[in-house]
C-alpha cells in the first residue's frame, strides 16, 4: 500500500466511476484498475462492487474509504507545515539549561528573539546540567546551556559566556564587609551546597581541591537543588554557600547578601551552548543561537 494507491481509491470511491477517477488523476483507466487491485490483493478483501450503477463501496471499501481520506488529509498539510516550521510561524523550540543559564541567561535573550520571531513559542527545560545534557542526548530539547562541560561524543560545545563564584555569607555575619578571609577559615563555618551534578557543586569542589583544601573537610551540613533555594536559606541564617555572582547581584547591591573574597581560591567558569554532534539545527533554533551570539561571544564548537 502506498499513498498514490489510496488517493486512486479515493478518487474512485468518490466518482463512482474508473473513468472519471481515472481523468481525475490524470492516469489510463487500466492503470487505476490495476491500483484497486493491488490494494484488494493486499488486504485480501473486496472494496468495489462493479455494477450497473457504477463502482460502490463494499463495507471494507467504507472503512477504508474512513481513514484513506483522514490519511490524504494529513499528508496535504505537509508542505504547508514544512513550510510553515521553515518560516519560522507556529514552531515550538525547546531549549535545556542548567540552573544559573535558565534563570539569568536564557530569559534575557527571549524579548529580542520574540521581536524578530513572533511565531516561535520557546520552552524552557530547567535541570542540573547533567540532567539537561541527558536531555538534549534524548532529543526533548534541541539547545542546552550548561555550566559543566563533560567528556561525552554525542555532543559539541561552544563557550558562550563567563562566569564566577564567589562565598556569599547573610546580613550580620562575622565576615560581612571583610575584604577577604583565608582558606583555613572555612572550615569553622556551616556550608549549604548545590545537589551534586550541577554545575555549581562541580566547579566548586575543583576549585576546593586545586587549593589545597578537600570539600569533605568543609561542614556542609545542607544540599539543595537550585540557586533560588540556596539563597533564600542564606538569608534565613542556615549557613552560607558559593553562588554565581550573576545571580547574586541583585542581593548585594541592595544588601541583602554580600560577597567574600577567599584567599588563593579561583572560581571562574564558563557556560557552554551544547548541540547535537552531526546534526543540523532547526531554522528555529539557529535564530536562537545568532540572538545568544549577539548578547554573549559565542566560540567555535567542538
Amino acid at each position: 500500500m502506498n499513498l498514490k494507491q489510496l488517493e486512486v481509491f479515493i478518487a474512485v470511491a468518490e466518482c463512482g466511476s474508473f473513468s472519471r477517477a481515472a481523468e481525475l488523476c490524470y492516469l489510463t483507466q487500466s492503470t487505476v484498475s490495476q491500483h484497486i487491485s493491488a490494494l484488494e490483493k493486499e488486504f485480501g478483501l473486496k472494496l468495489l462492487d462493479r455494477t450497473g450503477k457504477g463502482a460502490l463501496l463494499t463495507e471494507a471499501g467504507k472503512l477504508l474509504h474512513r481513514h484513506a481520506c483522514r490519511l490524504a488529509e494529513e499528508a496535504r498539510s505537509i508542505p504547508t507545515v514544512l513550510n510553515r516550521f521553515k518560516g519560522l510561524e507556529e514552531v515550538v523550540l525547546s531549549i535545556g539549561g542548567s540552573n544559573i543559564p535558565s534563570s539569568y541567561l536564557l530569559p534575557d535573550c527571549i524579548p529580542p528573539f520574540q521581536r524578530s520571531h513572533p511565531g516561535v513559542t520557546i520552552t524552557i527545560l530547567q535541570g542540573d546540567s547533567r540532567e539537561t545534557l541527558d536531555r538534549l542526548k534524548r532529543e526533548d530539547v534541541e539547545l542546552a546551556v550548561i555550566g559543566s562541560k563533560f567528556d561525552d561524543e554525542e555532543v559539541c560545545y561552544a563557550d558562550l559566556a563567563h562566569d564566577r563564584l564567589a562565598l556569599v555569607v547573610y546580613p550580620g555575619h562575622r565576615w560581612e564587609g571583610k575584604d577577604s578571609i583565608s582558606l583555613d577559615e572555612l572550615r569553622e563555618e556551616v556550608f549549604i551546597f548545590r545537589e551534586p551534578g550541577s554545575g555549581t557543586d562541580m566547579t566548586v569542589r575543583n576549585a576546593l581541591m586545586k587549593a589545597g583544601l578537600a570539600p569533605g573537610q568543609l561542614n556542609v551540613r545542607t544540599f539543595l537543588g537550585s540557586n533560588e533555594a540556596v539563597k533564600q536559606a542564606i538569608l534565613s541564617g542556615a549557613g552560607v554557600s558559593f553562588l554565581s555572582m550573576i545571580s547574586v547581584r541583585r542581593e548585594c547591591a541592595s544588601g541583602q547578601l554580600s560577597m567574600v573574597d577567599v584567599q588563593g581560591l579561583d572560581m571562574a567558569r564558563h557556560f557552554y551552548l551544547v548541540s547535537r554532534k552531526g546534526r543540523e539545527l532547526s531554522p528555529a533554533a539557529a535564530a536562537f543561537v545568532s540572538v545568544m551570539a549577539g548578547r554573549f561571544p559565542v566560540e567555535s564548537r567542538t
